[in-house]
């Protein structure tokens, strides 16, 4: 694929080849602040590649070095996970500068560019995380209108939508057995959860960061019958 190159200075020496794949949107006012942002040594922040509202591609580090995108992070057990993953910005505003839907042109290319991706790297459809699954306390990118459906459609990611679980919801204040398998469910698909059995905020954050990814119309933090079919579904799926 045709692709720009825009070096960034910004990288070190991987400990191990990637076997995982960040989506990011750039949460800036224009894609040419991010891209300069990316590539300001001062900033100390990059990626791998940055996908343009109209389909341009920006190459910013070689993938076999390790970019500086994820932060405080973790995601099955790995904690360094700038170490392990291939990192890509998506031109947006985001939340907080006018978040809106991404155009066509733009999700072609994300997905060109993650096929051609895990041609070179062996990364499972249960590694291709948001920034957001890896740090739910902090982010909320790539965000709810993400196509991530469409991505799994493409053999990239994973996607289910079953019939909703019966039983009442579960939320901050609630404790019990309910929570603990929640938690454990959780833990089992890569999120940092305590198995404590006990809903208080952080978990209600963590149950956001799924909704954004897995059922994205409804981002709330209350794990009710369909988020938590959602979550049965997907540690069915082979991966």
């Amino acid at each position: 694929m045709e692709l720009i190159e825009a070096p960034s200075p910004n990288f070190d020496a991987r400990r191990s080849p990637p076997d995982m794949l960040v989506l990011h949107y750039t949460g800036m006012r224009t894609g040419e602040e991010a891209l300069a942002r990316l590539r300001d040594a001062e900033a100390r922040v990059s990626a791998h590649y940055l996908v343009e509202e109209d389909g341009r591609v920006f190459r910013l580090v070689p993938e076999a070095r390790r970019a500086w995108h994820a932060g405080v992070s973790f995601w099955q057990g790995e904690r360094d996970c700038n170490a392990v993953s291939i990192g890509v910005e998506i031109v947006n505003p985001g939340h907080e500068f006018g978040y809106r839907a991404f155009p066509k042109a733009q999700i072609d290319r994300v997905l060109e560019l993650v096929a051609d991706i895990r041609t070179r790297w062996t990364i499972p459809d249960d590694r291709i995380v948001a920034h957001s699954d890896i740090a739910p306390e902090r982010k909320e990118d790539p965000g709810e209108l993400f196509p991530w459906k469409r991505l799994a459609k493409a053999g990239h990611g994973l996607w289910i939508e079953p019939k909703p679980a019966p039983g009442a919801p579960l939320q901050v204040g609630d404790v019990g057995p309910g929570v603990l398998v929640l938690q454990s469910g959780l833990v089992r698909l890569g999120y940092e959860v305590e198995r404590t059995g006990d809903y208080d905020e952080r978990l209600a954050k963590v149950v956001a960061a799924f909704q954004r990814h897995w059922r994205p119309s409804a981002v709330h933090g209350i794990a009710d019958g369909e988020t938590r079919a959602r979550l049965m579904g997907l540690l069915r799926l082979p991966r």
